[in-house]
C-alpha cells in the first residue's frame, strides 16, 4: 500500500460520514481505516454503524463504542463543567435508548488497536492512546510525554483521534497524527476531518489532514429535533 486514509470520531453523524468516504473514494486510496467513536452525540447511531459494516472497513472501538456496546452509562469523557457533565450523560442515555442490538453486537467485536504497513513502514492505529481508550493526547501536551510514547512504541506511525482536533508530529523518529473528527470537529472548523497517510518518494510516510464540507446545519436541526442537547447542535456548526 502507498496511500491510505484514517477516519475517526463520527459520532453518529451519518451526512458528515457519507461526505467524507466521497471524498476518500475521489482521492482513491489502497485501504481505509476507522479509528471509533461511532456513536455517541449525533442522531444516527444505527445508520453509521451499518455503513461501516457494509463497507467492510476495519474499525477499532473508541470509548464512546466500548461503553454503549456494553450498555455502560459512563463513556469515559472527561468533562470541564458540572454542567458539561450533565449534557454528556444526557447524550449516554439518548445513545443507550436509540442503539440497537446489532449495533451494540458490531462494536462490541471490534478491536483495541490495529497495525498495518504503509510500504515498510509500521502504522499503530488507537483510539485516544496506546495506553487508554480515553486518553487525550491534546498538541500542547509536554514533549516528554510524546518522547515517552515514542520510545516504547514499534511503529513509525502512531495514528489516533479521540481529543477531535487534528495534528501532526514526529517525536522521537515516530510520526504522531491527530486525524480530528469527522462528525464532531472541535477545532473551529466544522467540516469533517480525515488523516491520508502516504509514502514519500524517499519511501517515508507522509500525513496530510482533509477538511470536506458537508450539510452541518441540517444535521444541527436534526439533532434537536432527536431530543438530543441543542447545544450540541450549535456546536456541530460553530466547531467548538
Amino acid at each position: 500500500m502507498n496511500r491510505v486514509a484514517v477516519i475517526t470520531d463520527i459520532h453518529g453523524n451519518l451526512p458528515a460520514l457519507e461526505a467524507s468516504l466521497a471524498a476518500i473514494d475521489a482521492i482513491g486510496v489502497d485501504a481505509l481505516y476507522c479509528g471509533g467513536d461511532l456513536v455517541g452525540y449525533g442522531p444516527h447511531p444505527n445508520e453509521v454503524c451499518r455503513l461501516i459494516e457494509e463497507r467492510e472497513i476495519p474499525t477499532i472501538y473508541g470509548n464512546y463504542d466500548h461503553a454503549i456496546a456494553r450498555e455502560l452509562d459512563d463513556c469515559g469523557c472527561a468533562y470541564v463543567t458540572p454542567h458539561d457533565r450533565e449534557l454528556g450523560q444526557q447524550s449516554v442515555v439518548w445513545t443507550l435508548a436509540h442503539t440497537d442490538q446489532r449495533s451494540r453486537d458490531f462494536m462490541f467485536a471490534l478491536p483495541f488497536d490495529l497495525r498495518f504497513e504503509l510500504g515498510e513502514r509500521k502504522v499503530h492505529l488507537v483510539h485516544g492512546s496506546p495506553r487508554k481508550v480515553n486518553e487525550y493526547l491534546f498538541e500542547d501536551k509536554p514533549a516528554s510525554l510524546y518522547e515517552r510514547l515514542a520510545k516504547a512504541e514499534e511503529a513509525d506511525v502512531l495514528i489516533f483521534g479521540h481529543t477531535h482536533k487534528p495534528w501532526i508530529h514526529k517525536y522521537g523518529g515516530v510520526l504522531f497524527v491527530n486525524c480530528g473528527s469527522v462528525g464532531k470537529p472541535k477545532d473551529g472548523d466544522p467540516r469533517c476531518a480525515f488523516a491520508i497517510l502516504e509514502l514519500d518518494e524517499t519511501g517515508q510516510v507522509r500525513a496530510s489532514i482533509e477538511r470536506v464540507p458537508y450539510d452541518a446545519e441540517a444535521v444541527a436541526r436534526e439533532v434537536e429535533a432527536a431530543g438530543l442537547p441543542g447545544e450540541y447542535a450549535k456546536k456541530l456548526v460553530a466547531a467548538a
